[in-house]
């Protein structure tokens, strides 16, 4: 039987591009699965809300209420994919909710499979944020996005572990584009019949990566990743 996914994407810092991979990741699966179920926890606009309508809905952290209507969909084995674009803001207040409700432990019992996908900021914050949830979340679940866009010198060494998925940098007037409240990069792949432009190769390449991970994820029980990310393939244990 295979696990229900729930990819929350997220980074204490700002304009990192989390927004840009959880729309990537919520695409793909909209196009693998036809459904998906996104959730929206930001401030900021545009959101993912904005991007993606259909599937998405706002959730928030602030009191009881939201903490509950956000996690009681969560922990349901529903075989729906959940995506989660957690707001810098609410950062720190997720995680530190998951720890005090045993959100790992449950999702376990009740075949969820949650993947933590930290987007990389050159800054202490970020290095603090990473290294609290090495703690929290086991090392399989937890993902490095290295943006190429925001961090073109490179991921900081202590980010740098086994399990890195890399989106590459477009050129800034790709990034304009894409970043568009119109743009939908499913559509583009069937509407543009040119395989060989810069991004519609961009989009492939991530989506490859995005269709691997998931793989892993749902097929969680028994396994250790088997990495399509370059640093290491996750195997069969």
């Amino acid at each position: 039987m295979l696990a229900t996914p729930i990819y929350i994407i997220c980074s204490p810092c700002p304009q990192v591009g989390k927004t840009l991979v959880a729309r990537l990741v919520s695409e793909f699966l909209l196009l693998k699965n036809g459904t998906a179920a996104s959730f929206d926890v930001s401030l900021k606009e545009p959101s993912l809300l904005d991007y993606l309508p259909h599937i998405t809905e706002t959730a928030d952290v602030i009191d009881t209420f939201g903490k509950m209507q956000l996690m009681d969909p969560l922990i349901f084995h529903d075989r729906i994919a959940k995506v989660i674009d957690l707001g810098f803001h609410a950062f720190h207040e997720f995680f530190k909710m998951c720890d005090e409700i045993g959100f790992m432990k449950e999702t376990v019992r009740r075949y969820v499979a949650p993947t933590v996908l930290f987007v990389a900021g050159n800054d202490s914050l970020s290095w603090r944020s990473y290294e609290m949830l090495q703690r929290q979340i086991p090392p399989r679940a937890l993902i490095t996005i290295h943006n190429e866009f925001v961090l073109r010198g490179g991921l900081p060494e202590a980010m740098g572990g086994e399990h890195v998925i890399r989106i590459p940098a477009l050129p800034a007037f790709l990034k304009f584009y894409v970043d568009r409240l119109s743009f939908s990069f499913t559509r583009y792949l069937r509407d543009e019949k040119d395989w060989s432009t810069e991004l519609h190769q961009w989009i492939r390449r991530n989506y490859t990566m995005i269709r691997d991970l998931d793989f892993s994820v749902t097929n969680r029980q028994g396994y250790k990743l088997a990495s399509p990310f370059g640093r290491t393939r996750w195997h069969e244990r």
